[in-house]
C-alpha cells in the first residue's frame, strides 16, 4: 500500500471533480493544480496550491511551460526507498507527489474544428503527457489517473485502503496511462503524416478506440473486438440483437458498395462479405426487388443496405424475407414500426456514414500489409472502347455499373448486369472461367429472359475462352482491364462476334 499525501491535478475535462475533491479533502491530501483547473477547484470551494506558487516559478511562454519543473518531476519520479533520491529531495527542499490526475488538451476535437495550423499546433499537449509518463513509470510509488471515468474506482480504492492505493491498481492505471500517451502521440503523428502526404512512413502507428468487445470472432473459439480511430462508427443501431464480428464485416462491405452508388439511390444485398445482388434503380421498391431477384436463395439470411431513406412500401417488401440486418439512410416512422415487429432484426441507420480516406489492413503473425482502399470514382476517360461496335449510352452506363460492383466482389470476379442491376455474380474462384460459369448459371436460374446484357471482369481475360463463354450466354457488351499479352486476340474475337468490348485502365482485384 502507498499512502497519498499530495496530488497534482491538471485536467482539460473538468467534469466530476467535486466527489473526487471531497474524498481527497477527507483524507487530508494536499492538492496542487494549474490554470483553469486551479480556478475550477477554487470555484468548487476546495483548497489548492497553484503550480507557480508551489514551484516558485511563474508560468512562461504563454503557458507552454507550467508543470515542466524539477520540483514537480522530482516529486513524482523519486523512488521512495532509494536513499540517494531521498537525499536529493531534502537537499533541494522538494516534496513527494503521490497522485497525478491529468488529461490532455483535446487534440482530436481540435482537428474536427478545422482550425488553423498554428492553433492546431498550440493544442499539442507537452506538460500533460510528461507528467503522466513520469507517474506511470514510477507506479511503485505513484498512482496516475488519465480520465474522469476512472474517478469512481480511485475513490473506492482510497476508501478501501484508508487513503492508500494497492500495487495492482497502480499497475493497471499505469498500463492505461502509457496507452493514453501512446494513443495521443499516434494521433499527432497521423496529423503530420497527412500534412506531409506520407502514406507509408518508416514507422507505422495504428491507433483506435475500443468500441466493444465482441462475443467471438468469425468462429466461437476466436476472440475479437471492434475499434474505431475516432471512436464513432457513424452507424446507429436502432433495433435488434447485438452485432457480431461477421455482422460488422458484412455491414462494412455493404456500406462500401452502397456509398459507391449514386446519392440516395440503390440497394445492395450482401452474404458472407460478397454482394449477391445490387441495383441502382431510382425507384426504391424496384431497386430492392431487382437486387433480390439477382440471387434470392443467397439473399436469404443476408444483409440489405439501402442507399436511401426506407419508407413504408420498402419496409413491407423487406419484411417478407428473413434478413439478418437492414441498413439505410434513415427510416421513416411507419417503416420502423413495421420492421420492429421482428424482435431480432438488426436495424442500422447509416445516414452519417461517409467513406473517407481509409486504409485496408491484412495481417499474418507480426506482419501487416497496408494499402489504400480501391474507392476512386470512375470517369469516362478511364475507359477505352476497343471494339468496332460501340455501346449505346445505356449500355455504357450498365458497363460502368457492373465494373463498379465487380471491384467489391472477391476475385476472380465476374458480374453480369442489365438495366443498372446485377443478374449474375461469380466470385472467389481460382479460375476466371469458373467465375464466368457461376455468374451465367445464376443468371439462367433466376433471370432467364434478360436482354441487352453486359458483363464486367475485375481483371483481364488471359484467354478468349472466358469472353467466348459470356457471349454464348447472351452477353452483348463486356468491360475488362487491359494488360494481357492476348488483348489483340480478345479484341479480334469481339469484332468477329459483334460484341462490344471496353477496356479499363485499371484492374480491381479484391482478395
Amino acid at each position: 500500500m502507498k499512502k497519498i499525501k499530495r496530488a497534482l491535478i491538471s485536467v482539460s475535462d473538468k467534469k466530476k471533480l467535486k466527489p473526487l475533491l471531497e474524498i481527497l479533502k477527507k483524507n487530508k491530501i494536499e492538492i496542487i493544480s494549474s490554470g483553469g483547473t486551479y480556478k475550477e477547484i477554487r470555484r468548487l470551494k476546495y483548497k489548492s496550491i497553484e503550480v507557480s506558487q508551489y514551484t516558485g516559478s511563474p508560468e512562461i511562454l504563454s503557458g507552454r511551460v507550467k508543470t515542466l519543473h524539477p520540483k514537480i518531476h522530482a516529486g513524482i519520479l523519486n523512488k521512495r526507498s532509494n536513499k540517494s533520491h531521498y537525499k536529493d529531495l531534502i537537499k533541494n527542499n522538494f516534496k513527494n507527489i503521490d497522485l497525478i490526475i491529468v488529461n490532455f488538451y483535446p487534440f482530436e476535437e481540435t482537428l474536427k474544428k478545422n482550425l488553423s495550423y498554428k492553433k492546431i499546433i498550440e493544442n499539442i499537449d507537452i506538460g500533460g503527457p510528461a507528467l503522466v509518463r513520469a507517474a506511470a513509470k514510477n507506479h511503485e510509488d505513484v498512482v496516475v489517473i488519465t480520465s474522469s471515468s476512472q474517478y469512481d474506482e480511485l475513490i473506492k480504492e482510497i476508501i478501501k485502503f484508508k487513503g492508500s492505493t494497492s500495487i495492482n491498481f497502480r499497475q493497471r492505471m499505469s498500463q492505461i496511462a502509457f496507452s493514453e500517451t501512446a494513443y495521443y502521440d499516434s494521433v499527432i503523428s497521423d496529423y503530420f503524416r497527412k500534412l506531409t502526404n506520407n502514406d507509408f512512413p518508416q514507422k507505422k502507428i495504428i491507433f483506435g478506440n475500443l468500441i466493444e468487445e465482441l462475443r467471438y470472432g468469425e468462429n466461437p473459439h476466436q476472440k475479437s473486438a471492434l475499434y474505431s480511430q475516432d471512436g464513432d462508427l457513424k452507424i446507429n443501431q436502432l433495433h435488434g440483437k447485438k452485432l457480431s464480428y461477421n455482422n460488422y464485416n458484412d455491414i462494412f462491405t455493404a456500406l462500401n458498395i452502397s456509398k459507391s452508388l449514386p446519392k440516395n439511390t440503390g440497394t445492395v444485398i450482401v452474404k458472407h462479405a460478397n454482394p449477391c445482388g445490387v441495383s441502382a434503380l431510382k425507384n426504391k421498391v424496384k431497386s430492392y426487388k431487382s437486387a433480390f431477384a439477382c440471387d434470392p436463395i443467397s439473399a436469404f439470411g443476408g444483409i440489405v443496405s439501402c442507399n436511401f431513406k426506407v419508407n413504408k412500401e420498402v419496409a413491407l417488401e423487406l419484411n417478407k424475407l428473413f434478413i439478418e440486418i437492414i441498413i439505410a439512410n434513415q427510416f421513416d416512422h411507419a417503416a420502423l414500426k413495421i420492421l420492429k415487429r421482428k424482435k431480432n432484426l438488426r436495424i442500422i441507420d447509416a445516414s452519417k456514414f461517409i467513406i473517407s480516406e481509409i486504409f485496408k489492413f491484412n495481417s499474418a503473425n507480426d506482419n501487416i500489409l497496408i494499402q489504400t482502399e480501391d474507392k476512386n470514382e470512375f470517369k469516362k476517360n478511364d475507359f477505352k472502347i476497343v471494339s468496332k461496335k460501340k455501346p449505346s449510352k445505356e449500355q455504357f452506363h450498365d458497363l460502368i455499373f457492373a465494373f463498379n460492383v465487380c471491384r467489391f466482389v472477391k476475385s476472380n470476379a465476374i458480374v453480369i448486369a442489365t438495366n443498372k442491376t446485377t443478374i449474375g455474380i461469380g466470385s472467389g474462384q481460382p479460375s476466371r472461367l469458373d467465375s464466368c460459369q457461376i455468374a451465367i448459371n445464376k443468371m439462367k436460374k433466376f433471370t432467364p429472359s434478360s436482354s441487352n446484357i453486359v458483363a464486367a471482369s475485375d481483371a483481364f481475360f488471359p484467354f478468349v475462352d472466358g469472353i467466348e463463354k459470356l457471349v454464348q450466354s447472351g452477353v452483348k457488351a463486356i468491360i475488362q482491364p487491359a494488360g494481357s499479352i492476348r488483348d489483340k486476340e480478345v479484341i479480334k474475337f469481339a469484332d468477329e462476334t459483334g460484341t462490344i468490348l471496353v477496356f479499363s485502365k485499371t484492374r480491381h482485384f479484391r482478395h
